[in-house]
């Protein structure tokens, strides 16, 4: 299947590892051009030698408002505009503390709103227009991250939901792409599996597949939600999680 993404700007959030480094791939793979950025200089500096010269990464946090900003207007002009906006960045602040509840409102919720809002007038001008945040099952069930990191996935989907019913009329699609288990190197369920091996356990168990997720298979659908080829999905939270998930999803 053509993806039509051949030639496309994209700009993609946490892009050096895990899903985020597989979305970056992916669109690559598609002949998309992808600027992308994550906190860590040397990982951002790896993954551009790595990825080639239609991705471009930067260094930057996505709670730094002005920041965030910049990088879409400069990405927007390295690229020749923008339409496609990938929020895949997470501070995957799970414990009920008060320094998460404020991290994941920062990284997870407003670091998907800023990068909206920065790249909306490039958006507007694009005519494959198309935003997609990745939020979680935890936020549509209750499991083990309730709290900081749940809720706010919860509001991601929400305010994605809000996006697309507000946004129709310009043509521009919102939609939420929502994985399971994602194990992969470095990851945070490979560090549950070294450091807490028994509760890695009993989350594997839940998996009727009895494996969890590879970043690869999360991506195809990011990719695929976003790309011209399903033209007619908006206002959507999908779930990719193996069938992890037990509630209804109407």
């Amino acid at each position: 299947m053509d993806l039509q993404l051949h030639g496309l700007s994209v700009l993609v959030t946490g892009g050096t590892r895990g899903i985020g480094r597989a979305i970056v791939e992916q669109f690559l793979a598609e002949g998309a051009a992808v600027a992308f950025c994550a906190r860590d200089a040397d990982g951002v500096q790896k993954a551009q030698e790595q990825l080639g010269g239609r991705a471009i990464g930067t260094a930057l946090d996505v709670a730094d408002a002005a920041a965030l900003a910049n990088w879409v207007n400069l990405s927007a002009e390295q690229l020749g505009g923008i339409d496609i906006v990938v929020s895949n960045v997470s501070a995957l602040a799970i414990p009920d503390e008060p320094d998460n509840w404020t991290a994941s409102f920062e990284v997870d919720l407003m670091g998907a709103v800023r990068l909206v809002n920065a790249a909306m007038p490039y958006l507007e001008a694009s005519d494959a227009a198309s935003i997609v945040a990745v939020s979680s099952v935890s936020g549509r069930e209750i499991d083990f991250a309730a709290g900081p990191y749940g809720t706010l996935k919860a509001a991601l989907i929400h305010y994605l939901q809000g996006l697309a019913n507000q946004l129709a009329a310009k043509g521009i699609r919102a939609n939420s792409v929502s994985p399971g288990n994602v194990y992969f190197e470095g990851g945070v369920w490979q560090s549950i599996e070294q450091n807490q091996p028994e509760f890695f356990q009993v989350a594997m168990d839940l998996n009727p597949t009895k494996r969890m997720a590879t970043p690869e298979e999360i991506a195809r659908t990011v990719v695929f939600v976003a790309s011209p080829a399903s033209s007619r999905t908006s206002g959507a939270n999908i779930l990719v999680d193996g069938a992890l998930s037990r509630g209804v999803q109407f």
